[in-house]
């Protein structure tokens, strides 16, 4: 979780992910001000949703397959975004119809979950 990196601004590091399932993410907040919380309709049917705290470490640990979105709460209108694809993009499809509609509330960086998504 980063105010800026070489990506850009508002940013989280790596911002694309390829994990298997049962595999556990640690999000770190370097910089203050930031959190990960997943988009719940950006994610496999029945997985596990999570919120960490503002300026708090969190680890994730994803078992359900298919794509997970998660954004920082407070920055998600500067498109402060990240993808998780764990095992098969299963759910790919459907993430990307809902990544659409987010996309018209980012104020900025609007192209990021696009460009993020078209890795996997």
């Amino acid at each position: 979780m980063l105010n800026n990196s070489a990506s850009g601004m508002m940013v989280f590091d790596p911002p694309v992910l390829k994990v298997s399932p049962g595999d556990t993410i640690h999000f770190k907040a370097t910089d203050l001000g930031h959190n990960s919380a997943s988009v719940a309709e950006m994610m496999p049917d029945g997985a596990s949703s999570w919120s960490g705290g503002m300026n708090q470490d969190i680890s994730v640990t994803l078992d359900a397959e298919g794509v997970y979105v998660y954004q920082c709460d407070p920055h998600v209108m500067m498109a402060m975004v990240g993808v998780v694809q764990v095992g098969e993009a299963t759910n790919l499809e459907r993430v990307k119809a809902e990544a659409a509609k987010k996309k018209s509330s980012f104020f900025s960086n609007q192209s990021r979950l696009d460009d993020y998504l078209s890795q996997l």
